[in-house]
């Protein structure tokens, strides 16, 4: 039985994560996706990896997603990033720590770099998703969308079996996190993994991830009919086979 905690900011605000408390072992947090949330099969098989190497681990979901306070429309790119900033002070504190992010995951886990350089020992992408409000979203939106999302300040946007509720804040917030022309020249090892078939997230953006790092170890991993979320048990099984090689 999965136990979950939750971190309180006020009476009302509150956040949900996972956690393995670890005293002297480096840490491994893993960053969800866009409306996503910790009932998923890839932060399960992280944790369980975690306890089993007995390695610390963290895993939240921001405000707005699954069972942590807020509207998801009320969020943006800043407030998660800092959400993630926060929790990781609290939990993981002063320890060393890889980072795992899949899809909006990833571009959380670039800005972490701004605050926690010296404890970040490597980073595993999954479908990364860097600044994909602008680049899969914005540029693809019809005038009309663009329209509507600027007068009315929302849209409501149906990709695959889902529709998400798109504000003209979070674009705009999104604009302000720009991340793909950084450099860093961390010395640490970097695993992007990417679906061949991932009909949300191009390829190339783990490659852009790649590009941003200037002296790590990088490594690109493209799975075979994989798709974008990677969840099943045979791209688990390869998932956890890169992250160890990260550790």
């Amino acid at each position: 039985m999965i136990k979950y905690n939750y971190y309180k900011l006020s009476k009302s605000k509150k956040i949900r994560y996972l956690k393995n408390n670890q005293k002297n072992k480096p840490y491994v947090v893993f960053l969800h996706g866009f409306m996503s949330d910790l009932e998923g099969k890839k932060p399960k098989a992280f944790l369980k990896y975690a306890i089993k190497n007995n390695l610390g681990f963290l895993a939240l979901e921001y405000s707005g997603h699954g069972k942590s306070y807020g509207q998801f429309t009320k969020g943006n790119i800043s407030k998660w990033t800092k959400d993630t900033t926060l929790l990781i002070k609290k939990i993981v504190q002063k320890k060393d720590f890889i980072l795992i992010g899949s899809s909006m995951g990833a571009w959380i886990s670039l800005n972490q770099f701004k605050f926690f350089k010296k404890q970040i020992k490597g980073f595993l992408g999954i479908g990364s998703a860097p600044e994909f409000l602008e680049n899969l979203m914005w540029k693809k939106f019809t005038k009309k969308m663009k329209r509507e999302i600027s007068t009315k300040g929302i849209v409501n946007l149906k990709h695959g079996d889902y529709e998400y509720p798109i504000t003209y804040q979070l674009i705009k917030d999104g604009k302000k996190n720009k991340v793909l022309k950084k450099k860093i020249y961390q010395n640490l090892k970097v695993t992007m993994v990417h679906g061949e078939n991932d009909k949300s997230v191009p390829v190339s953006y783990s490659k852009k991830v790649l590009r941003v790092f200037k002296k790590a170890e990088k490594k690109l991993v493209v799975i075979k009919k994989g798709d974008h979320s990677l969840s099943s048990k045979k791209w688990l099984k390869i998932l956890i086979k890169e992250l160890n090689l990260v550790i």
